[in-house]
């Protein structure tokens, strides 16, 4: 199977080439490369490559696969909320362009990297895919938008398959510090502090970041008719933490540390739990390998091994929402987020 893969470069997608091409796939990847200073540690793989931004997408580029991955957009709510109007124009009207020209030259399947942040504030019971959207972020908003249009555009010919993240976690390449459970563990490491910006009781549902790459596989692995038009969480059920229980692991992990709180930490309003039974259910090659717990063993190994230092995490290299505004400001980026001298699209 032939797969176009966006957003091949990021955080999920370094992640992600390594397990489909493990599994015999051939894989194009299309990213525009914002983060090419951001590699962490580790290797990024080789595999032919666009480098293009999503709005500049081309049948041409499209054309020839069996197969979409679209992970590439804005990818949380900090450089969500930088400027709604580009999150709508980037991961909004992109993504749902991107799916239109898939139709057109006759990709059948289209997997998109949704978010159960759909489910926003949602309180404390458990949500399955049949739950009402209620997104309190542009972000939020993005993933809602691009489902609600996307999934009008299925025909025999067209099958997309919706698959809502729960938060991830867990080293990459590409790391992010700019998620809970990796944030926690880099404060820990570098401070000695279990940092929390909030009042610790918002629930999270949480998973691996190899493990997200996982549910990609089995979701093109498939049978078309169990996937076909269908939204899946991506998760394991119990996995579900308050933000505080989530401290209390790293505490006891990260030697010598402690829990403290920011001096205006209050509720958030971002707090919803996920039932992840239908992907166990239907996705029979869908087999999660972490746990929280052991991904924060690994992410304290990791920095380690690899000398994080605070410098390294509260610098502008490893937070998305930074690093933009860093380019921005050297002049490497306009307000649109686009090049001031953009590359050649180019395969390797």
């Amino acid at each position: 199977m032939r797969v176009l893969l966006t957003g091949h470069k990021g955080y999920i997608g370094t992640c992600l080439v390594p397990l489909l091409l493990k599994e015999g796939f051939e894989v194009t990847g299309l990213d525009s490369d914002l983060f090419r200073e951001c590699t962490f540690d580790g290797d990024i793989g080789s595999i032919r490559e666009i480098i293009k931004d999503v709005r500049d997408v081309s049948e041409k580029d499209v054309e020839g696969h069996d197969a979409i991955i679209h992970l590439a957009g804005l990818s949380n709510d900090p450089l969500g909320d930088y400027d709604p109007s580009l999150t709508e124009e980037i991961n909004t009207n992109g993504s749902v362009r991107l799916a239109q020209i898939a139709t057109k030259v006759g990709v059948r399947r289209f997997v998109f990297a949704s978010s159960c942040s759909n489910y926003g504030a949602s309180g404390d019971k458990f949500l399955a895919e049949d739950a009402a959207f209620n997104p309190v972020t542009p972000y939020g908003v993005s993933k809602v938008n691009v489902e609600k249009a996307v999934t009008q555009l299925a025909s025999s010919s067209f099958s997309p398959t919706f698959l809502r993240a729960s938060t991830a976690y867990g080293f990459s390449p590409r790391i992010r510090f700019d998620l809970v459970v990796n944030n926690l563990t880099a404060w820990a490491f570098t401070t000695g502090k279990v940092y929390l910006k909030s009042d610790g009781t918002p629930w999270r549902p949480l998973v691996h970041v190899e493990d997200i790459g996982r549910a990609y596989v089995a979701a093109l692995k498939a049978p078309l008719e169990l996937v076909h038009n269908q939204a899946f969480n991506v998760g394991i059920t119990t996995e579900n933490y308050q933000i505080r229980e989530l401290a209390q692991m790293v505490e006891s992990i990260v030697p010598g540390c402690r829990v403290d709180f920011a001096p205006d930490a209050g509720p958030d309003k971002r707090c919803y739990r996920v039932d992840c039974n239908r992907i166990a259910r239907t996705l029979h090659d869908f087999k999660p390998q972490w746990t929280v717990r052991r991904g924060i063993e690994q992410l304290y190994e990791t920095f380690k091994r690899v000398g994080l230092t605070l410098d390294d995490f509260e610098g502008e290299r490893f937070k998305r929402i930074a690093h933009i505004k860093g380019l921005i400001d050297r002049g490497v980026l306009d307000a649109r987020l686009r090049r001031i001298q953009a590359p050649l699209s180019r395969t390797a």
